[in-house]
């Protein structure tokens, strides 16, 4: 959605041996916003934006005006299955996946892209697309890349840009709380719920607002069972920002 950082240049290097054009789609999707989200305020930094993506070796930038990518009322959704749609992110922001599938189909469409780049950072929005492009029988292929963190292990994020200098210290709490409890499974425990809770409090106890601190299977984000390879999902508000963070385990 453009604002980009060094996480979004790294997707770009991680494209270019993938195929002949490089190219990068910019654009703020209103559907994936809810009523009292920051689609009016996020920031939109296009110059800029282009002025990274050519310093990083990007061929074409895709950035449609609004009246281009929905010349009419999008009445014709992409509605992802309940069970991963509804859950987590879907479950604290009503109708988001629906507004990504959405308007990512509608991306791919226009660009015909045969291989997309996505990062990992937006774990459950990645698992959605690959989903979505399966099941729709897209000819191209997804590829997910492992999330770019800063020096101190905080997670690179547009949204980070919202932090106070002493909010942006705090920020580091969130990927910290990730590590422990991958410490915890590691060392062997299985208590999942007491793990989670222990997690949350850690956030909370910090003056964090946590949504969700989870334990889940990787292939669907439903709860693990023995032998399970697991991600452990986190997303939690500091002061007005809502960070969210994953640790495959």
């Amino acid at each position: 959605m453009g604002n980009l950082h060094a996480g979004h240049i790294a997707l770009v290097k991680a494209a270019k041996p993938l195929g002949d054009v490089t190219l990068a789609t910019i654009f703020v999707n209103r559907l994936q916003f809810g009523p009292k989200e920051d689609f009016a305020t996020y920031p939109r930094t296009l110059e800029a934006d282009c002025a990274q993506l050519q310093a990083a070796g990007c061929d074409i930038v895709f950035a449609p005006a609004e009246a281009e990518l929905y010349p009419q009322p999008q009445g014709f959704l992409v509605q992802p299955p309940a069970e991963l749609a509804h859950i987590l992110e879907g479950e604290f922001r009503p109708g988001f996946f629906t507004g990504v599938a959405t308007v990512v189909m509608k991306l791919l469409s226009c660009t015909q892209a045969r291989t997309a780049v996505f990062g990992k950072k937006d774990y459950q929005q990645l698992m959605v697309i690959r989903q979505m492009v399966q099941q729709f029988n897209m000819p191209v292929d997804i590829v997910g890349l492992d999330t770019l963190r800063a020096d101190d292990g905080l997670a690179l994020s547009s949204r980070n840009g919202y932090l106070s200098s002493t909010e942006r210290r705090e920020a580091v709490l969130l990927s910290q709380t990730l590590k422990t409890l991958a410490d915890a499974i590691r060392a062997g425990r299985t208590d999942y719920a007491v793990l989670e809770s222990a997690a949350s409090q850690t956030l909370a106890t910090a003056g964090w607002k946590p949504d969700y601190v989870v334990v889940r299977r990787r292939i669907d984000l439903q709860a693990p069972q023995a032998g399970d390879a697991m991600v452990l999902l986190a997303a939690a508000r500091l002061g007005t920002t809502r960070l969210i963070d994953n640790l495959e385990v």
